[in-house]
C-alpha cells in the first residue's frame, strides 16, 4: 500500500486525469476540475423529460398572441418578437423618499428598474434552435433596442437581458421568450467582471477577452464554433458541465456597437449552438443563458467586450444534472468533466437538428 502511495505520488500531472483548480480571470476566482470522478456512478436525483410535442398556439398560455394575461390585459395577435412590461416583476419603477440611515451590518438601499418580457415568436413550440437565422435576427435587433431605449433613462444604469429555458431552470412558461431586468445599480457579478476587465485594459491597453479569443484560436482546444464575427467556446474556466460563452471577435462594448451583418452572424452562431445543445441528448435542452456588456452609468467603459454566456445544468444525460451545493456553496465551484472533453463532444454533434435526422 505504501508502495502505491509513492508511486501515486510521484506520477507526472496529467490534466485529464488528476485534480486541479483553474482561475477565472473574469471573475478573479478558482475552480476545482475533479476528472477523476467523471465516470462515479449516480444513484441520486434525476431529472423528467417531458417529450411533450407543443402547439403553434396555446389558448390557455399567456404569452400567445390574443389571449389574456393574468393581469387581464389581451395581448395583440403579434407576428413575430413581442415585448411587454413583466406582470409580476422583480422591480418596481416608482422613486421612493429614503433616509440613509445604515448601520455597519444592516446596509440597504431602495432599488428601481424595469421588467420586461420578450417573446421570441408567435409560435409558442418555436424555440431558438428551431427559428430561422432571420427571425432570431429579430430577437436580435429588439435586444439592442430595448438596451438603447432602456439604458437612455437617466435612473437605468444597468441592463440585464436573459433567457431561462426549461422548467429545470426555473421558467414558469413553455413559450420560448426572454427577460430584461434593467436597474439602477450594477449588479455585484456585473461589478465584479467589469473591474476585472478594467484592470486588465489598464494594464494591457487591450480587452481582455479580445485577448483571450485570440489565445483561444491559436491553441483551438475548447472552439465549438466560429464564423466571421463571433467564437463560440467552452471557457476555460467552465464551472458547468456544458457551459459556453459567445464572445465577438471584434472589441464591442455593447450591442449598439454591432452592425446588421454582425447581428445576423450573432443570430447564425445563436442558432447553431443551441441545435448542439438539443442535439446532445435530443432534447429541448435547458439552459441560462445572457448577454454581459457595458453598463449604462454615462461613464466611459473602454474595458468592456460583449460576451454571451450559457450556463446548461445537465451533466452526463437528459436526467442527471449539476447540482450547485456543498463544496461549491462553502467554498469555491467544482466540475468533473474537463472543459476539453466538453468542447471535443460539443464539437462532434451535428448541426442538423435531431427533429430533423
Amino acid at each position: 500500500m505504501e508502495l502505491m502511495n509513492i508511486k501515486e505520488m510521484n506520477s507526472s500531472f496529467d490534466q485529464k486525469k488528476h485534480p486541479h483548480r483553474r482561475y477565472n480571470p473574469l471573475l478573479d476566482e478558482w475552480i476545482l476540475v475533479s476528472p477523476q470522478r467523471a465516470n462515479r456512478p449516480w444513484q441520486g436525483q434525476t431529472e423528467k423529460v417531458t417529450g411533450q410535442k407543443l402547439p403553434a398556439h396555446d389558448p390557455n398560455c399567456y404569452l400567445c398572441s390574443g389571449n389574456v394575461r393574468v393581469n387581464g390585459d389581451r395581448n395583440p395577435d403579434y407576428k413575430g418578437v413581442f415585448v411587454f412590461e413583466n406582470d409580476f416583476g422583480s422591480l418596481m419603477k416608482n422613486e421612493v423618499v429614503f433616509s440613509d440611515e445604515q448601520s455597519d451590518f444592516f446596509s440597504l438601499k431602495p432599488e428601481r428598474g424595469i421588467n420586461r418580457v420578450i417573446c421570441f415568436s408567435e409560435n409558442h413550440s418555436l424555440t431558438l434552435p428551431e427559428m430561422d437565422s432571420d427571425d432570431i435576427k429579430k430577437v436580435v435587433d429588439v435586444w439592442q433596442e430595448q438596451y438603447k431605449e432602456l439604458g437612455n433613462l437617466e435612473y437605468i444604469h444597468h441592463v440585464q437581458i436573459f433567457e431561462n429555458k426549461g422548467s429545470v431552470m426555473g421558467c414558469s412558461n413553455p413559450h420560448p421568450h426572454g427577460q430584461i431586468w434593467a436597474q439602477s445599480s450594477i449588479p455585484s457579478t456585473v461589478v465584479k467582471t467589469q473591474e476585472n476587465l478594467k484592470s486588465y485594459f489598464e494594464k494591457n491597453g487591450t480587452s481582455l477577452l479580445e485577448d483571450y479569443v485570440k489565445r483561444e484560436l491559436e491553441v483551438n482546444e475548447r472552439i465549438i464554433l466560429e464564423n466571421e464575427n463571433f467564437v463560440a467556446l467552452v471557457p476555460f474556466w467552465a464551472v458547468w458541465p456544458y457551459e459556453t460563452m459567445i464572445i465577438s471577435k471584434r472589441k464591442a462594448e455593447n450591442i449598439l456597437q454591432f452592425s446588421d451583418s454582425e447581428k445576423l452572424s450573432l443570430a447564425e452562431i445563436i442558432k447553431n449552438l443551441t441545435i448542439k445543445y438539443d442535439n446532445l441528448f435530443e432534447i429541448s435542452f435547458p439552459y441560462s443563458a445572457g448577454i454581459h456588456q457595458s453598463p449604462t452609468d454615462g461613464k466611459p467603459h473602454p474595458e468592456w467586450h460583449f460576451h454571451m454566456h450559457f450556463y446548461p445544468p445537465l451533466l452526463r444525460s437528459a436526467e442527471v444534472k449539476k447540482f450547485m451545493v456543498g463544496y461549491e456553496m462553502l467554498a469555491e465551484p467544482q466540475r468533473d468533466i474537463t472543459p476539453e472533453q466538453s468542447a471535443e463532444i460539443l464539437k462532434n454533434v451535428s448541426l442538423l437538428h435531431y427533429k430533423n435526422q
